[in-house]
């Protein structure tokens, strides 16, 4: 018989894509997997996302006006708890998820009370995913809730429940507790930040008039008392508070501040706005109490009633000629103002809610705005003069800076520039290898080019100081030979053709001498690069070496020290190490101190008492006068030789880099204004406040 034929099997395709590759994501499985979606990054932005979360919640019950304190707790073990006095969350049979409402609102995404305008007319936390989120990134969490006479809670894991809800005695209070530890999982490093949670609470309280917000930190190792929040005033105490420096340094521009509080078609709105005499333009604006850094159609509708009412206030009084109109950027120098609206269904731009989308705010908010400051403007008519008078001064230093600006394109100042000849260049050509060295002077320069990987490494020495960009104009800018050559260097261009992708280097490092002069010149350049190349700081490309201060060599071991006490600290190691060899007791190694330093030999002395005569010479006996000990201090990196520059500072198995970031863009801009800028009086206030705390000044 004849074979049957076989069926020819048919190709299978290399990328095979059917059912059974489609995930199905239960529960909170889909936050664990992407928390990026949910909270932004799981860098120190989404840790301190998850307390705000919780903090949100408990506000959202002041707002409904439910609850009147709320407090939060940074424990030891990186918990935080957030508790209210609010109603509580229901922990009855919720009737779809046949589970309790707290365990339905806990472990489900999109459950809460959000969503209707039943338990909340008014709410930050639209998505209801808050709470959710909370639980589905921490390794343990807790929720307690008091209502109905009693204690209840429930203890969950990486958003499951570990044990059934249960009660815990009676009790005569009411409202939620969440207490939560972030899951090491999800975060490489769980730290949270006193200073970023304070500040937040802070503008929390400012938001919601007669609540008080009490914070308290566990985590610190000296003790911190806890800051206690409470403002019956609302933003009228939030306008003071920003403006307090301005007004302590004589730079108050009108004494009569703007204030609105306004209801229209659902959209409650408050406004509080104010001029200084400063070139900062500082706008807070929030939606139901969510700080929203983008802004959006809140702030878009101010500022463009703001513009308007200051050019029609401006020509109807003369201060303004026809067709010469202020801008928006004009209008908004010294300006200080905060805007927030509440709304029942705010459209926000991702979770993290950075940016207001519903364009019916800006129209509301337009029409009002501008109505009640064209009422202002005209009753007081001396601040209005200053404001106008401020405004034309803007705009015509603005006009001025663009004529100058046109005329450094228009003549090509780094057009066809080739690099300078002082930068010895590296010889990879991808970025992202790629090492820039600014050094400090010819002879720094000079040990660098020998020390350095040249593959890898290029060095630019700079002579002498650059110039002060904060002070100095930006045409005078652009005759500096300096700067030229490290705009060339840099590769990205200037202004409107700056291209970061254009970047040669990846890690530009500043480095200069460990002394006063060293630490001008780090200071000029992270003023050029704060105000002309803030993208490449936001990037993380710009970093600060850490040269040594000492080298301590006892016979053929050699140290570096990159501080006064570990200087101190090594050398005490050396020396005990050979007192023990003389068999002096430890005890009594440990005791001694270095008295003096000169021409290799160190002298060590027993400290004193307090009040007890020190003659260092004659209190030393000999046998702990111990030579063979060479304690050097760098004065420079020119000082030192190619090798040492190499393996201290350069090399990149060995060496310490500090990375410069901008953690609060608008402190950094007050902080570059007041130290590098062109008034005296603030610097003069500045260094007198914190003269006290300089250590070790080196003149």
């Amino acid at each position: 018989m004849p074979k049957p034929k076989q069926k020819k099997e048919e190709p299978q395709e290399k990328n095979s894509y059917t059912a059974k590759d489609i995930d199905v994501l239960e529960g909170l499985e889909p936050i664990r997997k992407r928390p990026g979606m949910y909270i932004g990054s799981t860098g120190p932005d989404g840790l301190h996302h998850l307390v705000y979360e919780c903090v949100d919640n408990s506000i959202d019950e002041a707002l409904a006006g439910y609850a009147k304190k709320i407090e939060i707790h940074l424990w030891a073990n990186n918990q935080v708890s957030v508790e209210d006095d609010g109603r509580g969350i229901p922990v009855d049979i919720h009737p779809k998820t046949k589970k309790s409402a707290l365990e339905t609102v806990l472990c489900t995404l999109h459950a809460g009370g959000k969503f209707s305008n039943k338990a909340y007319k008014v709410s930050g936390g639209l998505h209801g995913v808050g709470v959710s989120v909370v639980n589905a990134l921490s390794k343990y969490l807790r929720a307690e809730v008091y209502r109905d006479g009693y204690i209840y809670y429930q203890e969950y894991s990486q958003g499951k429940p570990i044990t059934p809800l249960k009660k815990n005695g009676k009790t005569s209070k009411t409202g939620t507790k969440i207490i939560f530890e972030p899951d090491p999982e999800i975060f490489p490093e769980i730290k949270f930040d006193w200073k970023r949670i304070v500040d937040h609470l802070r503008y929390q309280a400012f938001l919601t008039p007669g609540v008080t917000m009490r914070v308290v930190d566990h985590q610190a190792e000296n003790k911190i008392f806890p800051y206690i929040f409470h403002f019956e005033n609302g933003i009228r105490t939030f306008l003071r508070f920003l403006t307090e420096t301005y007004r302590k340094l004589g730079k108050k521009l009108i004494e009569e501040d703007f204030f609105l509080s306004e209801e229209k078609e659902n959209l409650s709105m408050e406004i509080a706005m104010t001029y200084v005499d400063d070139t900062d333009t500082v706008e807070f604006s929030f939606a139901n109490n969510i700080y929203t850094p983008e802004g959006g159609m809140h702030l878009t509708g101010f500022r463009s009633a703001l513009t308007r009412a200051l050019n029609a206030y401006g020509k109807e009084t003369g201060f303004l000629k026809e067709g010469n109109n202020l801008t928006g950027e004009d209008v908004r120098e010294g300006l200080v103002a905060i805007i927030s609206v509440r709304l029942p269904n705010p459209q926000y731009e991702g979770q993290t809610k950075a940016k207001l989308g519903n364009p019916e705010v800006r129209t509301i908010l337009e029409q009002v705005f501008f109505e009640k400051l064209k009422e202002w403007l005209e009753i007081h008519k001396e601040e209005s003069k200053r404001i106008l008078e401020k405004c034309l001064m803007t705009a015509q230093a603005r006009l001025a800076a663009k004529k100058a600006k046109e005329n450094i394109l228009r003549k090509g100042v780094l057009e066809g520039a080739s690099l300078p000849g002082k930068l010895a260049d590296c010889i990879t050509k991808k970025a992202e290898e790629a090492e820039l060295f600014i050094v400090e002077g010819d002879s720094a320069g000079g040990s660098a080019k020998s020390a350095r990987d040249r593959n890898t490494q290029a060095i630019l020495p700079l002579r002498g100081k650059i110039l002060n960009v904060e002070k100095a104009g930006l045409d005078r800018m652009m005759t500096s030979e300096e700067v030229k050559a490290l705009i060339v260097a840099l590769g990205t261009a200037l202004l409107d053709d700056f291209d970061l992708d254009k970047l040669r280097y990846h890690k530009i490092i500043i480095m200069t001498d460990a002394d006063s002069d060293g630490a001008h010149i780090r200071t000029l350049l992270l003023t050029l690069f704060y105000r002309y190349f803030k993208p490449i700081i936001e990037q993380g490309y710009l970093y600060i070496a850490q040269p040594p201060l000492y080298k301590i060599q006892i016979g053929k071991k050699v140290e570096y020290a990159y501080s006064e006490a570990e200087k101190d600290q090594i050398v005490n190691s050396l020396l005990e190490a050979k007192l023990s060899k003389k068999q002096s007791s430890k005890e009594e190694a440990k005791k001694l101190k270095i008295i003096t330093q000169d021409k290799g030999e160190t002298v060590l002395g027993v400290e004193k008492e307090e009040g007890e005569k020190q003659d260092d010479q004659k209190e030393v006996s000999e046998e702990k006068s111990l030579k063979g000990i060479d304690l050097q201090r760098y004065k420079g990196l020119g000082e030192m030789n190619p090798s040492e520059l190499w393996e201290t500072t350069m090399n990149p198995e060995k060496r310490i880099l500090k990375k410069v970031s901008i953690n609060d863009a608008e402190e950094a801009d007050r902080l570059f204004d007041i130290l590098m800028g062109g008034e005296v009086l603030p610097r003069k206030k500045f260094i007198q406040a914190y003269a006290q705390q300089v250590k070790n000044l080196d003149i």
